[in-house]
């Protein structure tokens, strides 16, 4: 018999360890919070992403547009498998200069090590106005 990890703890781990990749900008330390099987979806009108390489395809470009990332999460609220949180990423893009203020809830179902889905809703702002991944 294994011991299990609380939800609580357990989404606290993942969370950070996601918020790390994408600080760094490694999409191998990102993805790694991920079964083989999961699934993402980025906003509520978004296609879901079905599987690891799905994932990681979605998130390869991110370091070549983002520097200077800084992510912070909330508190962790769980019910039964799920966890989730809010967060605030901040970034400056590459191309232009610009900061990009991202601010958002993270749902996240797991497995009882990593998750199994990620559901992302949120809001990109630079200069005052609503933006895209990039």
């Amino acid at each position: 018999m294994t011991d299990t990890i609380p939800t609580a703890d357990l989404g606290r781990q993942l969370i950070d360890t996601f918020g790390k990749g994408w600080e760094k900008l490694r999409v191998e330390v990102l993805s790694s919070i991920f079964t083989p099987d999961a699934v993402f979806i980025e906003t509520p009108f978004s296609e879901p992403i079905r599987g690891i390489e799905g994932i990681r395809s979605w998130w390869a470009d991110v370091p070549y547009h983002q520097s200077e990332v800084t992510f912070t999460s909330g508190e962790i609220f769980v019910a039964g498998p799920w966890f989730s949180t809010e967060f605030k990423c901040v970034f400056r893009r590459r191309r232009t200069g610009e900061w990009v203020d991202a601010r958002g809830a993270i749902f996240c179902e797991t497995d009882g090590e990593l998750v199994t889905e990620m559901r992302m809703y949120w809001h990109r702002f630079s200069g005052g106005r609503e933006t895209g991944k990039a």
